[in-house]
């Protein structure tokens, strides 16, 4: 068995066990237990540094041994444009999971990502905002919410994923982009345009900095978020997930205004939305992912709702 399991315990009885298997730093895991709607549960990332062999021992090892699994640092499928595309070494590398269900997040970004931006509207007033979104093919129920809610858009797919100075600045465009890049992406390793393991901490200073400049609120992936800000985020909002208490002092260092953040705060951190995900199969004690009402049901039963931190 991994080294990264040598002190591991199974949750007691009774209570439903959810882990979330990252390909990101080992440095950002986590074990918290929480309760949902009487359930009780123990939610658990196991970071593995970008090492995929290691993600892919951990699923066999705890496959049938836990109630579902996250997997985070990379995505199984992304749904754009009303498309669904999967990601084929990705899928090689859950395939140690046989009996527990295993879910990257994309169902409920969906679902509760769109949820919040029309929760949020009474406090930023999209109308009023500017807002880059560093990746948008990740998250299009964001883009699209964004979009409808009237919001003056920067989608930076091309600026940062490809480095090209091309901003898209309209849905229809988004749409062209995806249309024909993920057919193509999606058949690539995901760490060459997704950083994994100690690349989540390199920062890429210059690529877009107009753009942040512009912007009133940056959305999007931590990571994404963080690997090409600027020094100098003074008065921005960011509009993310998955947060550490390093995550918060980071914001505070470059001077942001304003955190918010689509997932609850479970004990010390923000677990991403493939652990909410799983958290959400696991109640209703299924195998597969859920449907899209499912998942809205849910959020609206344990009234999940975004987080606006003043820094």
């Amino acid at each position: 068995m991994t080294d990264l399991l040598k002190n591991w315990q199974p949750a007691p009885s009774g209570v439903r066990h959810v882990v979330s298997v990252s390909l990101g730093s080992s440095k950002r895991n986590a074990r918290e237990e929480t309760e949902v709607l009487g359930q009780r549960f123990i939610l658990e990332r196991l970071g593995t540094d970008g090492d995929a062999r290691q993600a892919a021992e951990v699923l066999r090892a705890l496959d049938g041994r836990v109630d579902a699994f996250g997997l985070g640092g990379a995505d199984l499928y992304v749904v754009a444009a009303g498309r669904r595309y999967s990601f084929s070494n990705v899928r090689k590398l859950v395939a140690n999971a046989r009996q527990t269900p295993v879910l990257d997040g994309s169902g409920l970004k969906n679902t509760l990502e769109r949820e919040a931006v029309r929760q949020l509207d009474s406090v930023l007033r999209w109308k009023t905002q500017r807002v880059l979104m560093v990746s948008a093919v990740d998250r299009f129920g964001m883009a699209e919410a964004l979009a409808e809610h009237g919001a003056d858009l920067v989608y930076g797919d091309i600026i940062f994923g490809l480095s090209m100075n091309i901003p898209l600045r309209t849905l229809s465009a988004l749409r062209n982009v995806a249309r024909t890049v993920l057919p193509v992406i999606t058949h690539l390793p995901q760490d060459w345009f997704y950083p994994t393991g100690d690349k989540q901490n390199e920062s890429v200073q210059g690529k877009g900095t107009q753009y942040y400049a512009w912007a009133d609120v940056i959305a999007g992936d931590t990571h994404y978020v963080k690997r090409y800000a600027p020094r100098d985020l003074a008065g921005k909002t960011v509009l993310t997930q998955t947060i550490t208490e390093p995550d918060r002092v980071w914001m505070r260092e470059r001077g942001v205004a304003r955190l918010i953040t689509t997932t609850p705060k479970i004990g010390s951190r923000n677990f991403a939305t493939n652990v909410m995900e799983a958290m959400f199969v696991a109640l209703a004690g299924k195998k597969e992912a859920l449907s899209e009402a499912e998942y809205l049901q849910f959020i609206r039963d344990v009234n999940f709702r975004p987080q606006v931190n003043e820094l």
